[in-house]
């Protein structure tokens, strides 16, 4: 049994999240990355800084892309039908704005609206793009690092 921070048992695309991190991208995995919130529209993951610095002592550029790049994937578990489609990623920019050297939260959400052109759009097209920006933040609440991503929603078999 998975369980969330409160050591409830977490809800199933929580647990499905984690487990694609854990099997299929093994690289995030040994890093840490954790997605700690996943609901329609809204997904959160963490990294701890151990394991994860640089030559200065601070998060790797490298990690603190991935914790955001990850949760383009996990989105689309609550909020699109994943027994049609598959998300990849076309385009990530991050842009770094303080060092990072506590455990970093990433968060990113799409409104309802959005949600729907894209389904419909995917339904009609077999593939739709969405954007996506993440705020990471340290354990102060302090802003290091943005990105904005570029998406695709893929029907199985294209």
């Amino acid at each position: 049994m998975t369980t969330g921070p409160d050591n409830r048992e977490a809800p199933p695309y929580l647990t499905m999240a984690n487990m694609a991190i854990e099997h299929m991208l093994a690289p995030a995995h040994r890093m840490g990355v954790t997605i700690v919130e996943l609901e329609e529209g809204r997904a959160a993951a963490e990294v701890p800084v151990e394991g994860n610095t640089n030559h200065v002592g601070t998060i790797y550029a490298g990690v603190l892309f991935t914790v955001a790049e990850v949760l383009g994937g996990a989105i689309c578990l609550p909020t699109f039908d994943s027994t049609q489609f598959y998300p990849i990623v076309k385009d990530v920019q991050i842009r770094f704005r303080r060092p990072a050297t506590t455990r970093i939260r990433a968060t990113t959400a799409l409104d309802s609206g959005t949600v729907e052109k894209v389904s419909a759009a995917a339904a009609a097209n077999g593939k739709a793009d969405f954007e996506l920006d993440a705020e990471l933040t340290d354990t102060a609440g302090t802003v290091v690092a943005t990105t904005h991503g570029v998406y695709q929603l893929r029907r199985h078999g294209t």
